[in-house]
């Protein structure tokens, strides 16, 4: 069933920065849960929301988002599968931000009382729970000075090395290829730009045979120059190091040319 391919997803990536018992594991695969269909473009946790469930993406591409007074939206994290977007809801259930499927996305609830009470008997996996939400918040600091501090080609860059990365993570990569839902507004809502900078920005990278993108996918073409160009660094991820090494690997090292 859906569920448990979504509370394994999230396993998986429980297990990347924390080690867990059988009896631990088990609990996460316990946890009861409902499984959501969310249509694209499509707010279902909005600002202020008094949330009773956190939300684990399944499939799809789930978008954080702030907002200006006027109305005015910012992407301030982009979660994956085996994502839990909103863990931190559990201690904290008043939305601060709203959460919008970007593109057609499947959500699985669990109840904020279930998390608690598996935290409380197994204090290990508590903090396992809580180590997830300190990845997300490395994630959004790094975001900050891409945004703040880095040329606009480096930050488009940065972003999807970071996306390229935690694709290849969760087994989602297809050689040097890796989803990219975004749409060129999007991704200006993510880095900062306008949607006509940013299609400047992805000609460039283009232009330099660092990457090919169509069809709602991105091949990388030159690991090591797109990583150069960004700084990139994934420290802030968390991950492994042998896993790391296994998606460089992924990615390769050589210049081997696609056309765009």
């Amino acid at each position: 069933m859906k569920y448990r391919k979504a509370l394994n997803q999230w396993l998986d990536r429980l297990l990347m920065r924390s080690e867990l018992s059988t009896r631990e594991r088990d609990a996460v695969l316990a946890l009861p849960c409902d499984l959501v269909e969310v249509s694209a473009n499509r707010d279902f946790v909005r600002l202020g929301d008094h949330t009773t469930h956190a939300c684990l993406v399944t499939d799809g591409l789930v978008g954080r988002f702030a907002q200006t007074a006027d109305g005015e939206r910012q992407i301030t994290a982009l979660h994956v599968p085996g994502d839990m977007v909103d863990l931190h809801s559990v201690v904290s259930p008043a939305a601060t931000s709203a959460l919008q499927a970007i593109g057609r996305t499947t959500i699985v609830r669990v109840p904020h009382m279930a998390l608690k009470r598996t935290a409380d008997e197994l204090p290990e996996l508590g903090r396992a729970f809580w180590r997830d939400c300190v990845v997300d918040a490395a994630i959004l600091a790094t975001w900050v000075i891409n945004v703040g501090h880095r040329p606009a080609a480096a930050r488009v860059a940065h972003l999807i090395c970071e996306l390229a990365v935690r694709y290849a993570a969760i087994g989602l990569a297809n050689g040097q290829s890796f989803p990219f839902l975004l749409t060129q507004s999007q991704l200006g809502e993510t880095t900062g730009m306008t949607s006509v900078h940013v299609n400047r920005m992805i000609a460039q990278l283009r232009e330099r045979r660092l990457l090919a993108w169509r069809s709602r996918m991105i091949e990388i073409v030159d690991w090591p120059g797109l990583r150069t160009l960004a700084g990139f660094d994934p420290l802030y991820l968390s991950l492994p190091e042998d896993l790391l090494r296994r998606i460089y690997a992924l990615f390769g090292t050589s210049r081997r040319m696609t056309a765009a």
